[in-house]
């Protein structure tokens, strides 16, 4: 029975996700806690769960905190997010922080229950929110060895701008930060995705994130 902990400030999306997991076979909650301190807690009495379902918007300690409070301290539980964010910014900061994959709230039930099972045999979900086929690389090493090569392509323009993609900051901003001009950064976008083959922001960031290229 894989162990399941829900961490949402909110009682009724708490007691509604129990009771939705519940009927999922193989799973089971152990943990509820209404935000990341109250998780902490929990844990001296309980042990670590496999997958925490997390919410980012919480009191006290959110979920950008504590996701990266579980990645420290817990490196085999994997992390859900569970949120009403669906900005890049909020996608973007929760992978970097240890997430392992990303749903909306008004997502279906069963969607959760394929993420349940695609976290348990794959390690991480990928859905549209986090579309990109680089999520799926862990452990091919063909796959590894197109991405190492990928990254030797990179310039060190191509490689700083990569890790402002991994921040709040707009493309803009980024210019302004870089002194070039948003043209110039519209290009190193445009090149990047054609060069790492993915299609959004998000994506980007994946492959920043998992080849070290962004400061964490």
């Amino acid at each position: 029975m894989i162990s399941i902990a829900i961490v949402d400030d909110h009682r009724l999306m708490r007691a509604g996700l129990a009771n939705m997991i519940a009927g999922f076979k193989g799973y089971k909650v152990t943990i509820e806690a209404g935000n990341g301190l109250l998780f902490i807690e929990s844990l001296k009495k309980n042990k670590a769960p496999s997958i925490v379902l997390l919410d980012i918007n919480m009191p006290e300690m959110d979920g950008y905190q504590t996701a990266q409070w579980i990645r420290q301290n817990l490196p085999d539980t994997k992390i859900i997010a569970l949120s009403m964010y669906e900005n890049d910014y909020a996608i973007i900061q929760m992978l970097k922080n240890g997430c392992h994959g990303y749903l909306l709230k008004n997502s279906e039930p069963m969607l959760l229950y394929t993420a349940f099972n695609e976290i348990k045999k794959y390690g991480y979900f990928s859905n549209d929110m986090v579309s990109d086929k680089l999520i799926h690389y862990i452990g091919d090493e063909s796959a590894l060895k197109k991405q190492q090569d990928q990254v030797n392509q990179l310039t060190d323009k191509e490689k700083a701008f990569m890790n402002w993609v991994c921040t709040d900051k707009t493309y803009k901003e980024i210019a302004d930060i870089m002194f070039i001009s948003p043209r110039t950064v519209d290009t190193y976008r445009d090149h990047l995705f054609k060069k790492l083959d993915v299609k959004t922001r998000v994506g980007l960031a994946l492959f920043a994130i998992k080849n070290n290229l962004a400061e964490l």
